[in-house]
């Protein structure tokens, strides 16, 4: 096992590289002035902008420089655990991206509770009556789940409980009142993915001899189910589980922005309209540093769960 971490740490580390060149790629070939994004940004509009103000953030920030140079400046400090400051506000980037981490790590956990608590059950149920009514009708709603964007899906709760019912706040933090419309909104497309894998998994542990011998022992259907064959069916689950979480925690970009939740998806979308290639690195470092942890956490408690999972052979 500890050889099997430290070569995932060693393949995480190449991942996270390569995340952070690629991000800083694509944005440096986007069209457009960077130079000009950022004095807008800074100064609010383009009639507060001058050229000469647009020339010394252009000197003063080396835009346009050679790519290896300013990567390699940035990847020596990030190693030191500076990741610069914005080129908008010039506040910390780390600093900023640990102020906004717990309320993207609060989302997206309420997002996968409600998925969890909508797909198992509705995936055992669907397992134990496979091709009935009710199994017909999970997978058409788990189905449309997967096919529905989250940002429409948003819209439309936001259109019955904050305008029309006037239930729910629409926008920003507070109690968990703000956090059930974007929870609901980024679980559901989880919770239709889990369940057709719950569903899928289970009726495949259900054909397995040691299922035939539990029910020829007489045990009861709910014992042989909740058990033995949800027991064995979790491995797969758990990694759909796990990540998905990760996908959550750096996915719900689209509905930070929809209801304003002041997390690192907001944050990147700033970024990225005002070039500010500080704040742009750092969020795919930190981003890329979360998915390969959660990966890692995922294939321990799989080895956990499941003693015939070996990542190293025994000496004999």
């Amino acid at each position: 096992m500890i050889r099997f971490i430290a070569m995932r740490l060693l393949l995480m580390a190449w991942v996270i590289v390569g995340a952070t060149i690629l991000i800083c790629l694509i944005i440096r070939l986007a069209p457009g002035d960077a130079s000009l994004l950022i004095a807008m940004a800074r100064h609010g509009g383009i009639d507060q902008v001058s050229k000469a103000e647009i020339e010394t953030i252009r000197r003063s920030e080396a835009i346009g420089g050679p790519f290896v140079v300013q990567y390699g400046k940035w990847l020596h400090h990030a190693l030191q655990g500076d990741l610069g400051y914005s080129l908008v506000d010039g506040k910390p980037v780390l600093t900023e991206i640990l102020r906004r981490f717990p309320a993207t790590l609060q989302l997206a956990a309420a997002s996968l509770l409600i998925a969890l608590l909508i797909a198992i059950p509705v995936g055992l149920l669907s397992a134990s009556h496979p091709n009935s009514l009710f199994d017909h009708l999970g997978l058409s709603v788990a189905l449309i789940g997967v096919s529905m964007p989250n940002f429409w899906l948003g819209l439309l709760l936001i259109s019955l409980f904050s305008v029309h019912l006037g239930w729910l706040p629409v926008f920003g933090t507070g109690g968990i009142n703000h956090l059930i419309l974007p929870a609901l909104t980024v679980g559901t497309g989880a919770a239709a993915l889990t369940t057709r894998l719950t569903r899928s998994s289970i009726i495949d542990t259900l054909g397995c001899n040691y299922i035939r011998t539990a029910r020829a022992k007489g045990l009861p259907e709910r014992v042989v189910i909740g058990k033995h064959a949800l027991k064995n069916a979790l491995i797969p689950i758990i990694t759909m589980v796990g990540l998905q979480f990760a996908f959550l925690l750096e996915g719900a970009v689209i509905v930070e922005t929809i209801f304003a939740w002041p997390g690192i998806g907001r944050l990147l979308v700033e970024a990225i309209f005002s070039r500010d290639y500080a704040m742009l690195q750092g969020c795919a470092l930190f981003m890329a540093i979360v998915f390969s942890l959660v990966n890692l956490a995922v294939d321990m408690f799989s080895a956990w769960i499941d003693p015939r999972i070996r990542y190293e052979r025994k000496r004999a």
